[in-house]
């Protein structure tokens, strides 16, 4: 059989096959056509080279994928797969084939390619596990132990547990399942939005991969073979959500430099040599950086040395994770992935995973259903998931692995959006629960109306949460000219309201795109508990009475949720400066990858709610800040009295070559809606995180199943299918998952 390509009207890739292996070429050759200036970056920061033509912006991130061994980690992996599993290292060089393929038949390459010097580089086989490893390798957040250790030790061990929250630094996700009971057709949905760093390309890719075995459409990630987290064979369908597990460790170490090279002290108190030896990282326009890497019996060291931090402090930190030790990633599970049939497939190629660690929903036609954790979590002390603990100490060593946690559904739902549940033995610091919350409400035909979300009648409020009952949709069809292929977004606020007890595809776009914000109670609790009224500024008291009228929505074209914002914003700066946290607003001279979980003006916007609960908070007088705040936001908005939330909450998605003239499309949402589009209160209203795509499998008709991303199927300007995506959704509607041939466009044979 010919390999074929096809493209359905959004552009996207639906390719045909006699075989995996001639398959994974073509997607190969495909990823290669439509995004192969995303795949030399993606290749480059892998391999810690990215600043030699990124200059020195890309310094900071080359040096830390030198010193924890990505790269070689990577070609470990690669080895391992080729001894245990030779298909599936046959399948992933065969995509790796038909990337450079795709590379090396260009002849117009991408705009960016001229715009840095630069011409298509080769992909070796282990590149894509490298660019898997890449992408994941700060997904568990490991760094944010630096920052429970620093402030346990300036504020006391209260301090971790008032500072933590889910921030802008970990990456995280809505997922649910509507069991058939609770279906327009008896049968599952599952539904959801991966919320990632937005970058442009996008980091996923929507691609449909048929041949003799297997027919699948799903969600790839650009540079690796196979649909890992999101896909739908035709009788089952599975989607993942971030874990929040905890299986990374950093070891204090103590070293030492000698004759022969440099020793650790180990648990037995013995000190060993240590794995040692420099590379140069080449900058664009300035001298390479040379880069001394070592690797202990721990992990590679990836802050300080022997002689410490930068700034003289005697520290030196090795990094234990899952890949570099046991020599896998998981990969042996993409191809049994790609040929389930049922629930129990899935589960079963899941037992093969590794990295990340994510919670796994997945439903079959047959009426199976699965709710699981899936990846390796090491058994060790709980002292290693909360700080960093001593290399030349016993008791810190890995004594095996954690069994995967299963759970059912409630009520015919299951819910996960990173909050403390089916996966809580394996982490230690989750998202705060109003996603996962939210969206168990609207599944149950809940709409926020019950008094929830700390409301306890103080803020005036008379009860009701949507505006006119429409859940902020403006009762648009999402048609757009294209044969009137995309969902209807919400059918007049049929589903804000309680009462619903089954559910469809298309209706599932008007949860995605919710925008309550039950975590704005506490700050508004504050306001409603202000005394000395008199004291207050005609326009701060407005603004105050407006506060607590708001119906708690975060939409674009809100004016209460900009002054909500606002005042947030500004109580953040005045907590960030007062002077019980001054030992934090400088860190020690950690290497600069790390910086974003130790800024301690992000800690506090995103833990303000424990701040403000507290019953007290290290002497400062709460009341008085607020007052502030609320003063300092009011005479702002009396200088834009029509300034709206989607005025400063834009778009910022992360381009390797930034434009500077660009200006992000606004955006509804906030970083505890199930609209996800998180910026960082007190910094900037900018949304650098959001839905990086968003899905629906339909496990009745397939056909009827539902996605989208950011931008577009293709990362080169140039083409129609650039940003074609980006009105739906921003409006948060859904194209169609096309699945008959004969509404594609065949575009060649290869």
């Amino acid at each position: 059989m010919t390999t074929e390509i096809h493209r359905d009207a959004w552009g996207v890739p639906h390719l045909r096959a006699a075989g995996p292996a001639a398959l994974a070429r073509a997607q190969g050759l495909v990823t290669a056509r439509d995004r192969s200036w995303q795949l030399e970056v993606e290749r480059h920061r892998a391999q810690g080279t990215s600043a030699s033509f990124l200059g020195p912006e890309a310094v900071a991130w080359d040096v830390f994928a030198r010193r924890v061994r990505l790269d070689d980690t990577a070609r470990r992996c690669f080895d391992r797969l080729t001894e245990r599993h030779p298909e599936t290292a046959d399948w992933v060089r065969a995509y790796v084939d038909g990337v450079n393929e795709g590379l090396a038949e260009e002849r117009s390459p991408a705009p960016e390619f001229r715009q840095a010097g630069l011409a298509p580089g080769r992909w070796e086989p282990w590149t894509p596990l490298a660019v898997w490893l890449s992408a994941h390798i700060l997904f568990a957040g490991f760094p944010a132990k630096l920052w429970r250790d620093r402030a346990a030790h300036l504020l006391g061990p209260d301090a971790v547990g008032l500072f933590a929250t889910d921030g802008p630094a970990t990456a995280g996700s809505n997922g649910w399942l509507v069991g058939g009971a609770r279906t327009t057709t008896g049968q599952a949905l599952i539904a959801g939005d991966p919320h990632r760093f937005i970058e442009e390309p996008g980091v996923y890719q929507q691609i449909r991969l048929a041949c003799d075995e297997f027919d699948v459409v799903g969600i790839a990630v650009p540079g690796v073979p196979g649909i890992a987290h999101f896909g739908h064979t035709g009788t089952v369908a599975w989607a993942i959500t971030n874990a929040m597990a905890d299986y990374q460790d950093l070891y204090r170490e103590r070293l030492r430099r000698t004759g022969a090279g440099v020793e650790a002290l180990g648990p037995d108190g013995t000190w060993r040599r240590v794995a040692r030896h420099t590379e140069l990282v080449r900058v664009a326009g300035e001298e390479s950086v040379e880069v001394e890497i070592l690797e202990t019996e721990r992990g590679p060291i990836v802050a300080g040395g022997p002689e410490g931090l930068d700034d003289g402090t005697p520290l030196a930190l090795a990094l234990r994770y899952p890949p570099r030790v046991t020599e896998d990633l998981g990969f042996q599970a993409l191809l049994p992935l790609l040929r389930a049939r049922r629930v129990a497939d899935v589960d079963a190629a899941l037992d093969h995973w590794a990295e990340p660690v994510n919670v796994v929903q997945a439903a079959d036609t047959e009426g199976g259903l699965l709710h699981r954790v899936a990846g390796r979590v090491p058994v060790r002390s709980a002292a290693n998931g909360t700080r960093l603990v001593p290399a030349w100490e016993p008791g810190h060593e890995w004594t095996g692995w954690h069994p995967a946690p299963r759970a059912g559904l409630t009520d015919g739902i299951a819910v996960m959006a990173n909050q403390r549940g089916l996966a809580t033995p394996l982490g230690v610091e989750f998202a705060a629960p109003y996603r996962a919350d939210r969206i168990r409400e609207l599944l149950n035909g809940k709409d926020g109306k019950d008094g929830k979300d700390g409301k306890d009648g103080k803020d005036g409020k008379d009860g009701k949460d949507g505006k006119d009952g429409k859940d902020g949709k403006d009762g648009k069809d999402g048609k757009d000219g294209k044969d009137g292929e995309t969902s209807r977004d919400a059918k007049d606020g049929e589903n804000s309201k309680g009462g619903r007890d089954t559910w469809s595809a298309a209706d599932m776009a008007a949860i995605h795109t919710d925008t309550h914000l039950a975590s704005a109670g506490a700050l508004l609790d504050h306001l409603a508990a202000l005394d000395d009224l008199d004291g207050l500024t005609g326009a701060a008291a407005d603004l105050r009475e407006r506060l607590l009228r708001w119906d708690r929505r975060m939409d674009a074209d809100s004016r209460d949720a900009h002054g909500y914002a606002a005042v947030r914003s500004a109580l953040v700066r005045r907590l960030a400066a007062h002077p019980a946290f001054a030992a934090l607003t400088t860190p020690p001279a950690y290497p600069e990858v790390f910086l974003p979980w130790l800024a301690l003006l992000p800690r506090i916007g995103f833990a303000l709610e424990h701040l403000l609960r507290a019953e007290e908070l290290y002497g400062i007088d709460r009341p008085a800040l607020v007052r502030e705040a609320l003063e300092e936001a009011a005479a702002a908005l009396v200088a834009a009295p029509a300034a709206r939330w989607g005025d400063t909450h834009r778009l910022a998605p992360w381009r390797a070559l930034p434009d500077p003239s660009y200006e992000g499309p606004a955006l509804s949402g906030d970083h505890d809606c199930v609209l996800c589009t998180t910026s960082v209160p007190g910094w900037t209203d900018l949304a650098a995180r959001g839905p990086a795509a968003r899905y629906v499998w339909d496990l009745a008709r397939r056909e009827d199943s539902l996605w989208i991303v950011p931008h577009g199927a293709s990362g080169r300007p140039d083409s129609p299918h650039h940003h074609d995506q980006l009105p739906l959704w921003l409006r948060g509607e859904l194209a169609p998952v096309v699945t008959d041939w004969t509404r594609l466009t065949k575009e060649n044979d290869v």
